[in-house]
């Protein structure tokens, strides 16, 4: 979701207004993946190297996570929308991490579409993650060095039991995976747009998923025309 601080510049206005206005397009663009039944929304909503920023923008950022998370719970449970969250959530502030658990718990019965938060999150250290509990079920006998493969390497990973994403998105222009789902979107297709993401509308979203519609994924075969 890119572009909010410039969609502020240009307005003159502080960063923190481009996260406000971002978060009311994730709220539309929630309610157009609900009404046309996908599965699984992930959004990279903060990253790990996050916390680089300012530490007002930061304070910014997770005061709009707690705020929201608080305030759109009821609507989320009544358009059947599971919350869930990946990532180091538990190096976020207490306060906003508590009220995250608490939306993840209350919504855990809906079974529409899941909103899938990746919250201090990065690829590399989801992997890292991951290597570093298969080591430790090595050690223990759990795990036979022999028996690792995709599958169960993907099983340590931040995102078991959801499918590997079809598209992604990539709003104001950028052109890198900067370090999101490295190991899952590894035959994703990318569709990547200028649009800056508080531009971003439920038509912008609904042309690329029309564009995903029309593309042959062959996940390393041969073209079936």
């Amino acid at each position: 979701m890119d572009g909010n601080g410039r969609w502020a510049k240009m307005r003159g206005q502080p960063r923190c207004s481009g996260h406000k206005a971002g978060v009311e397009t994730v709220k539309t663009i929630v309610k157009a993946s609900a009404r046309i039944n996908i599965k699984v929304l992930t959004l990279f909503t903060f990253s790990v190297e996050n916390w680089k920023r300012p530490k007002s923008e930061v304070s910014a950022i997770m005061k709009l996570l707690y705020d929201k998370t608080r305030s759109e719970l009821d609507e989320l449970n009544r358009n059947n929308v599971r919350l869930t969250a990946m990532g180091h959530i538990e190096g976020l502030p207490v306060t906003r991490r508590n009220a995250l658990k608490h939306a993840i718990k209350t919504t855990r019965k809906n079974d529409g579409l899941v909103l899938n938060l990746a919250l201090n999150y990065g690829g590399r250290t989801e992997i890292l993650d991951a290597v570093r509990k298969i080591a430790v079920d090595v050690k223990k006998g759990q795990v036979s060095p022999t028996k690792i493969d995709e599958a169960l390497f993907a099983s340590y990973l931040y995102t078991n039991g959801h499918p590997d994403p079809d598209l992604l998105i990539r709003t104001s222009g950028e052109k890198r995976l900067s370090n999101f789902l490295l190991w899952q979107t590894s035959y994703t297709e990318l569709y990547v747009t200028d649009t800056l993401w508080p531009d971003f509308t439920e038509d912008d979203f609904f042309k690329a998923i029309i564009e995903y519609q029309t593309r042959e994924r062959r996940f390393g075969e041969l073209s079936r025309n």
